[in-house]
């Protein structure tokens, strides 16, 4: 049986352009994993398309301006298996967010994301991110603008509402904004954003989980897509969501114990289940953190994301103290991988070769 590795890309660039549109009767789910800031970098992505062909990855929010005036391959690049791959922006200007989804579409993403949905004081201060949520016209022009400077999906990732508002007004009157627009995908945060009083990482757990808003949302639209984030850990939760909605966007879960994302195309796409090449993933890696360390970087910046692998298994303590100390030395290479790699008990990974 053919072992599941993903080292090219085998998924058609075409196929982005059809993962939100609703009048197709075999559209299937979409899976994807949330940007998140300091995390989903191209490392990141790499290391996560190892692990499943059909998600769709997201990018960190880079900024408009950023885009338009920064080191453009720094910020932009990406490894062609990555696609289907969304670069999500951050921003309030719809002249600069426009000018900025041009360029990454140039870049060759397969989606533009609009972020209304991040809690932090730096974005705050910047006038965008969750604070938008309260300046739903402005979103919507935002959409509008982005959309008419490129011919690739627009989207946007928002909250329930932030502070005080009704979560039912709030977000309907972005929903209602941005489909006017002409965004192809609303991905929907299924808690609040407190602005004032809590931090970024207390927003991602105190405001309480409100998922039926979110299926409300779908039932009162029908014919536009709409994705759930937000708390999501395990498969069984995935497809419990996509009985109600179109698409689930998972998180930290993902990040953490990335070995999830080998179960997704089964899973959620119906795909033909077969044991997961750990050997060869784990290669994989190691040829990439080699291309990067030629370029002159350093082991740990792939390695930081691969430590929770084999969360739960028997090895996985050792996995993850070798990448988290060994791995951070200036002259650490690829063998460090390879070494922890050999601590890990493939007769105890599920779906091990």
């Amino acid at each position: 049986m053919k072992k599941a590795i993903f080292g090219d890309n085998t998924v058609s660039t075409d196929r982005a352009a059809h993962l939100y549109d609703m009048s197709v009767s075999s559209r299937a789910p979409v899976i994807s994993v949330a940007p998140m800031m300091d995390w989903t970098d191209r490392h990141c992505r790499f290391f996560h398309r190892r692990l499943t062909r059909r998600s769709l990855l997201y990018t960190e929010m880079v900024v408009a301006d950023a885009v338009i005036r920064g080191q453009r391959d720094r910020l932009l690049g990406f490894d062609p298996s990555e696609h289907p791959v969304a670069l999500q922006l951050g921003g309030s200007d719809p002249a600069k967010l426009a000018e900025a989804a041009r360029i990454g579409e140039g870049f060759g993403y397969d989606e533009i994301n609009l972020n209304v949905g991040c809690p932090s004081d730096r974005v705050q201060s910047g006038t965008f991110g969750a604070c938008l949520m309260k300046t739903p016209v402005l979103v919507a022009d935002c959409v509008a603008a982005m959309k008419a400077a490129v011919a690739i999906p627009v989207s946007v990732k928002c909250r329930l509402g932030v502070d005080e508002q009704d979560t039912e007004t709030a977000l309907d009157a972005v929903a209602d904004g941005v489909f006017a627009a002409g965004a192809d995908a609303l991905w929907v945060h299924a808690r609040k954003a407190w602005l004032e009083g809590l931090s970024p990482k207390e927003n991602r757990d105190i405001p309480p989980l409100d998922y039926r808003r979110v299926y409300r949302l779908k039932e009162k639209n029908p014919n536009r897509f709409i994705g759930i984030n937000g708390g999501i850990q395990t498969l069984d939760e995935t497809l419990h969501h996509l009985n109600h909605v179109d698409g689930v966007m998972l998180g930290r879960a993902a990040y953490q114990t990335p070995g999830m994302l080998a179960g997704v195309d089964a899973a959620v796409h119906g795909e033909p289940a077969a044991p997961t090449d750990w050997a060869a993933i784990v290669e994989a890696m190691c040829d990439h953190a080699a291309g990067h360390i030629a370029a002159g970087g350093r082991l740990v910046h792939v390695t930081r994301h691969m430590t929770g692998l084999f969360h739960g298994l028997p090895g996985a303590r050792r996995w993850r103290q070798m990448l988290s100390t060994e791995a951070t030395r200036a002259d650490a290479g690829p063998d460090v991988i390879r070494a922890a790699f050999a601590a890990v008990d493939l007769e105890a990974v599920p779906s091990a070769a």
